[in-house]
């Protein structure tokens, strides 16, 4: 691509309005940590909803799509459209829960959760496992990514990508805390859905592709653009469908689909100015994550299995990127060097700020974690408001230095994917359980950690080369596992392995949990014992007479608007495909559920 003084112009007044938002930000993010962390919790719903989708929309989100509808066409995306359950659980079950709490960060949950020195250790070893682990491995995939578009773009190598893509980003990051990632997300969020639009409708013109009618009967597409996997294909179906959504989607910690809710998530959650509005942001954002964002982006992985239609005419393409990092991926970015001039200078800077709106978010949480949940907690009590800032600000730096070096020695965004999602294995049923039953301990979670992170190591460091050493001549078929195959082996061992621990170790301290239940208000089933026994010593803790459980009603309200996203999603891509009638039917259930959906969003607001 050759970037013209138009271009160039583009880029100019994106960096400076960047640099501008965060000194503009400076000075309030420095005059506590709450503000610095949280911006005060002062955020409305709609602003934080835009902040979690711009969050969710890196660098890498099209590379990795891109991936998955080379290799298997639309319904590879089942490997994340299953989230959405995830999605709405949390909209209607878990959102009101954690905004009651208070916290500064989720990890902070642990101490209000459980009692002693289990706890304290939990917290302290989730802040590395996940401030530092799982925080560093995403900002490195997504640095990957920028790493792969600007090579492909404009000629970058690698080592010059990380430090001027990381030293831009951890500037505007470091200075105006989370307030200015918010308001940055925001415009970034536009610019960069701006972006993936253009590039959709300007490739379909490209002689090769010839139109929307060219792209959708060519025959390298035809067989690539149904919603669901070929039925007659089983071991297709239960990787792409029946394990995604039911058993990933409840079992499999993910940052920003956790179970229960967590990370930048329960961050910006955190952050609102109130119960109503925390819930009106992860509502929003579901609708935009998982309706507005693909079609344009799976467009453009259409045309690219019409001017790329395997590996070896991208390598032939470009050459000068690095061998291990040549993976289907590349198609997104390699599409985009045929954008004229202008236009390319906006896409290129709409991707750069999906990257910036992703890794300054998570630098932020990052530093979060290690400033609230390690070093204010068990290194310095005592710290003021202004060591806690710039001890945020270093982390800030550190993160990005760690990030950036891991990123040059990862390959592709879908590898780093399936890693997280084996890594987190077997936890999210745990992370669903700890608010509605009291028996989960500390234990409970570091057995969970336990045992799933050395089962991740074992299937992707350690397992075929066994394998290959017992069976020289072949693996055979019931121990060459697929990563399907071992996400179900992950789940299942881990989980069974968490419940044996809940049930052998002593419960929390009573008066713990009863502090717990007092502030969130979980109650249900699960917490009969506890509420029945502080009855009897005249504490009710807020559960009268007429308390009803909302739960009941939040899963019922998650089902219905998971039938309006999927019907949303999927009419807009039946009229992309022509299929008028088919297209209007399910966007008119999709305004109905919404309808539905508003309703209750207002009842259950009205009731917290």
């Amino acid at each position: 691509m050759q970037l013209t003084f138009i271009d160039y112009s583009i880029l100019t007044i994106y960096f400076f309005a960047l640099f501008g938002l965060g000194i503009r930000s400076m000075l309030r993010a420095g005059k506590s940590s709450s503000e610095f962390f949280l911006s005060g919790r002062s955020m409305p719903w709609w602003l934080l909803g835009f902040s979690m989708v711009a969050t969710t929309f890196a660098a890498d989100t099209p590379n990795l799509v891109t991936n998955m509808v080379r290799e298997n066409g639309v319904a590879g995306n089942w490997l994340w459209w299953a989230f959405l359950l995830t999605g709405m659980t949390t909209v209607f079950i878990y959102a009101g829960l954690w905004r009651r709490l208070g916290l500064m960060t989720d990890i902070e949950f642990y101490e209000i959760r459980y009692s002693g020195k289990s706890a304290a250790f939990l917290r302290g070893f989730r802040t590395i496992y996940i401030g530092l682990i799982g925080n560093v491995i995403i900002m490195a995939t997504v640095t990957l990514a920028i790493i792969k578009i600007l090579n492909i773009l404009i000629g970058s190598d690698p080592f010059t990508t990380v430090v001027f893509a990381g030293l831009i980003t951890t500037i505007y990051a470091m200075l105006g805390g989370l307030v200015a990632v918010i308001w940055a997300d925001f415009a970034l969020f536009i610019l960069a859905m701006t972006g993936s639009v253009v590039a959709a409708c300007y490739v379909l013109y490209l002689p090769e592709v010839n139109g929307l009618s060219g792209l959708l009967s060519h025959p390298n597409v035809v067989d690539k653009m149904s919603f669901f996997p070929d039925f007659t294909n089983f071991d297709l179906v239960v990787i792409l469908l029946v394990i995604p959504l039911l058993v990933q989607w409840w079992s499999v910690w993910y940052p920003g689909a956790e179970p229960g809710g967590g990370s930048f998530i329960a961050q910006r959650m955190l952050s609102a100015k109130s119960e109503s509005h925390a819930i009106g942001a992860t509502l929003f954002f579901n609708f935009c994550h998982y309706a507005v964002r693909p079609w344009p982006w799976i467009i453009v992985a259409f045309a690219s299995l019409i001017i790329f239609p395997d590996l070896a005419s991208l390598r032939e393409k470009f050459p000068n990127l690095p061998d291990h990092m040549m993976k289907h991926d590349m198609a997104y970015p390699a599409m985009l060097t045929y954008l004229p001039s202008g236009w390319a200078g906006l896409v290129l800077a709409s991707l750069f700020a999906a990257y910036m709106s992703t890794v300054a978010t998570l630098s932020n949480l990052g530093s979060a974690y290690m400033v609230n949940d390690f070093y204010h907690r068990f290194v310095n009590p005592k710290a003021s408001e202004k060591q806690l800032v710039f001890a945020g600000r270093l982390w800030t730096v550190l993160l990005m230095i760690i990030a950036s070096a891991l990123a040059l020695q990862l390959s592709s965004a879908l590898d780093s994917f399936e890693i997280l999602l084996q890594i987190g294995a077997g936890t999210g049923l745990l992370f669903l359980l700890r608010w509605f039953w009291w028996r989960i301990n500390a234990w409970s979670e570091i057995s969970a950690m336990a045992i799933a992170f050395p089962t991740a190591l074992y299937f992707k460091l350690w397992h075929f080369p066994l394998m290959n050493v017992m069976f020289p001549e072949g693996i055979p078929n019931a121990l060459n596992f697929s990563s399907s195959m071992q996400l179900v082996i992950g789940v299942t061992v881990t989980t069974i392995g968490w419940v044996i621990v809940t049930l052998l170790t002593p419960p929390d301290d009573e008066k713990k949990l009863r502090e717990f239940l007092r502030k969130s208000r979980a109650g249900g089933p699960g917490w009969k014992n506890v509420i029945e026994k502080a009855k009897t010593e005249g504490d009710s803790l807020g559960f009268d007479e007429g308390y009803k459980w909302p739960v009941p009603f939040g899963i019922f309200c998650s089902l219905i608007g998971c039938v309006s996203v999927y019907c949303a999603l999927f009419a807009t891509g039946l009229f992309l495909y022509g299929r008028f009638y088919e297209g209007c039917t399910l966007s008119v259930i999709s305004v109905v559920s919404a309808i539905v959906l508003f309703v209750s969003w207002k009842k259950i607001a009205g009731e917290n």
